[in-house]
């Protein structure tokens, strides 16, 4: 624990705060925490409860199960009704509603779906099951693009012929730039992942600065992390300074994971992506390269015409862009619950949704 406690110093938080409200503007900084990890730390510590009154947190879109469109999980669920087919997928996908139905739902009505910890896992199904098709779900950001990249590599060196992937892996700065040509969009500055800089680099977000002058702070997740990038942010903004600035220098460089990128660059291709709330996105998605397209399953499986639609009352959507609290919604807290979910935001251990309801909420002053 030593590594970790001096992150979580009750001396060096209250020291920040105070030095933060020092340099503070009067007027309003609205601040995005990208990653849904960072939405649960600043909630589970209560960092949104000891700023300024004027500086303002925002959710971004970095949860992958979030922005994972109804119609990928409307997909899933037709493959996974299929008999000769076997689901894996991480625990965040099970309970997340398509148009009529969950992963989970469909697993008690006697579809073969197993939660995995890594997609490696997926392969020893594979190679017990040689006469099932074994699909993984492929989704996440640029944290899992290597390792299931990695999976496909080793199931092509093995000769799988009964392993294939749903593919729905996205980019963060995509979406990032997303946000940003919104002209609704109202931020000062980003609170990028840490985890994501630690494959990607943190070169890959100097555009945001360049191109639309809005400061930027890579942090980790402890306490200690995360208000040290405000204080940059904060200390950015009142002098009118757009940069990219590492606070997470102990995992980040700016490079990034050399090995990862050229892992992802081996096995994937960008492309459009749909995202929930966002739309299509140009370049947001990683495809299997021509190489590899034998383990999409779409290649070896007609799900037919998909017709999805998503909760009307649900602001999922609206959330992910920063554009509306979770409290705001007619849904949080009555009709939607972790135990009765109705939205994604609500089930993944990295929804906005989540972290307001687990860690409880104050109303924005």
């Amino acid at each position: 624990m030593d590594y970790i406690d001096p992150y979580r110093d009750s001396k060096a938080v209250e020291y920040l705060v105070k030095d933060i409200s020092s340099i503070s503007l009067n007027r309003e900084i609205r601040l995005m925490e990208v990653c849904g990890t960072h939405t649960m730390s600043i909630r589970k510590f209560g960092i949104n409860n000891i700023l300024p009154s004027n500086i303002k947190l925002l959710s971004g879109p970095g949860c992958p199960v979030c922005v994972t469109p109804t119609e990928y999980i409307d997909k899933a669920i037709k493959i996974a009704e299929r008999e000769d087919v076997i689901i894996a997928t991480f625990g965040d996908m099970m309970r997340v509603p398509g148009t009529n139905c969950s992963l989970e739902k469909a697993k008690a009505n006697g579809a073969s779906v197993y939660v995995v910890y890594s997609p490696i896992e997926s392969l020893e199904l594979a190679e017990k099951n040689r006469d099932k098709k074994v699909v993984f779900l492929a989704i996440g950001f640029e944290t899992t693009a290597p390792s299931i990249g990695i999976t496909v590599l080793e199931a092509y060196k093995r000769g799988l012929k009964n392993f294939f992937v749903l593919e729905g892996n996205k980019l963060i700065p995509p979406a990032i730039e997303s946000i940003l040509e919104d002209r609704d969009s109202k931020i000062d500055g980003f609170i990028l992942p840490g985890h994501v800089c630690t494959i990607t680099g943190y070169e890959l977000f100097e555009f945001v600065p360049k191109r639309y002058n809005i400061p930027c702070a890579v942090s980790g997740f402890e306490p200690v992390d995360i208000l040290l990038a405000i204080r940059e942010l904060v200390l950015m903004v009142k002098q009118d300074l757009a940069e990219v600035k590492n606070l997470y220098p102990r995992a980040v460089k700016r490079e990034g994971n050399l090995k990862a990128k050229e892992i992802i660059d081996k096995v994937f291709v960008k492309k459009d992506s749909n995202w929930r709330g966002l739309g299509n996105i140009k370049d947001s998605g990683l495809f299997l390269k021509e190489d590899f397209r034998g383990f999409d399953v779409l290649s070896v499986i007609d799900v037919g015409e998909v017709t999805s639609k998503d909760n009307p009352l649900c602001l999922c959507g609206e959330i992910l862009k920063g554009k509306a609290y979770p409290y705001e919604c007619p849904l949080f807290g009555k009709a939607c619950t972790p135990i009765s979910p109705k939205g994604p935001c609500m089930i993944s251990s990295e929804g906005t949704c989540a972290a307001y309801y687990k860690y409880g909420f104050q109303k924005v002053r």
